[in-house]
């Protein structure tokens, strides 16, 4: 691999921090009016339609869970660039083919497709910002890299609420154009920001049987499982947020643009956040998320409970902005384990746990409330919360094991 001249370095970040925006902007367009391009309406859902909504939607992280891993050995193997290019071209392609029909076998087919890129583009830019970004930053880049990755879904989520709105069902195929759209400008602006500098080419000595040994240790587990049961919950709401919104009455321009706003909020408190884990630790700040995490499940069981009264929704608004603090800290850790021979497949098994994570999500919280009704969601939150409490105690073990270890080992 050639030397990076610093103007690389910065042109590199810039260029995969586009590519995240693009995709997750075009992404976020599409998935909140996927259950209402499936259903044939915009507004309420049956139980048969939830059902049928929820298979098809978790096509997506289904693909994405069962391929990620051979993206991330590729991207390790072959290069970051090839990988995620291929992501972008190939996403842009199928959400020109989802506009052509409503066959939910057919979207089913495309959805899991949509996963493989997803996958692939995922663990590529993560790869690309822990190759480029020194340690004692990496933070606050990985948290750049959040803040263009969330606010591109908020944007995309706020602008497919606002044409859930105002579109007749019958022309919502106009909005997986518009993503297709937004991809090919990513994938372009991308091109031209990296084109001629200098790239990580591959590695001949990659080895997927010792990479993998690597990769699944207990301090790397130990990092991206709670992931999993982070976007378990996730998942559930992404899909189902535009026809439940409607359902209640709560109209989507409103709620586009209260995301919108949330994402605009992100652009600044995740880089730093990022600043803080690199300055106190990675641990100390995934702690502080995953408390965030843990008060907003108890706050939604109050909303389950009492509805929406201002109170509630305060201390659900404050514990989401303690819960980002999870992000930037937890992907900095996840680099700062891995080697640049490695790097993408290591990236891989957090996308591997995000996307196992929302069809656990999809299918676990549409059974337990067809089943139980809200004691059902009353369980759900409260297993999300139990296990992000056991995980967080499990890593501080780990970080405090890790670093006495060094503290008693002999100089040689």
């Amino acid at each position: 691999m050639a030397a990076h001249a610093p103007s690389d370095e910065g042109r590199g970040l810039r260029a995969v921090l586009v590519a995240t925006f693009f995709v997750r902007f075009a992404f976020g367009i599409t998935i909140v009016v996927f259950a209402s391009y499936i259903t044939h309406h915009s507004s309420g859902l049956s139980g048969n339609d939830v059902g049928v909504a929820g298979l098809v939607s978790a096509m997506a992280p289904l693909g994405e869970f069962s391929t990620v891993m051979f993206s991330g050995v590729l991207a390790d193997r072959y290069g970051r660039w090839p990988v995620l290019y291929t992501g972008m071209g190939g996403a842009a392609v199928l959400f020109g083919l989802v506009a052509l029909t409503r066959n939910v076998y057919a979207l089913g087919s495309i959805n899991f497709l949509f996963g493989v890129g997803s996958g692939a583009i995922l663990a590529a830019s993560l790869a690309v910002i822990g190759d480029r970004a020194e340690e004692g930053h990496r933070g606050y880049e990985m948290g750049r890299f959040d803040a263009l990755n969330l606010f591109g879904w908020t944007a995309g989520i706020g602008l497919g609420l606002f044409l859930l709105g105002v579109l007749p069902n019958v022309q919502l195929g106009l909005v997986f154009v518009a993503g297709a759209g937004a991809l090919a400008v990513g994938l372009g602006a991308t091109y031209q920001l990296i084109r001629g500098r200098a790239v990580y080419h591959g590695s001949r000595q990659f080895s997927v049987a010792s990479v993998l040994s690597y990769v699944f240790r207990k301090s790397v587990l130990l990092v991206t499982i709670p992931w999993l049961v982070i976007y378990v919950l996730i998942g559930t709401a992404l899909v189902f947020i535009g026809p439940a919104a409607s359902g209640a009455g709560i109209s989507t321009t409103w709620l586009a643009l209260a995301l919108v706003g949330g994402g605009l909020l992100l652009v600044v408190s995740q880089p730093y956040y990022g600043g803080l884990a690199d300055r106190y630790g990675r641990t100390r700040l995934m702690t502080v998320g995953a408390t965030g995490f843990v008060a907003a499940m108890g706050c939604a069981c109050l909303l389950v409970a009492y509805g929406a009264r201002l109170p509630i929704l305060g201390a659900l608004g404050v514990s989401v902005v303690v819960a980002l603090a999870y992000g930037p800290a937890a992907l900095a850790a996840l680099a700062d384990l891995s080697r640049e021979i490695n790097r993408a497949t290591t990236m891989a098994i957090y996308s591997l746990t995000i996307s196992l994570g929302m069809v656990l999500g999809i299918y676990g919280s549409t059974a337990l409330y067809s089943d139980y009704q809200n004691d059902g969601l009353y369980a759900f939150f409260g297993s999300i919360a139990l296990a992000l409490t056991l995980l967080t105690l499990g890593r501080i073990w780990e970080t405090r094991s890790m670093a006495r270890a060094v503290a008693t080992t002999p100089a040689r």
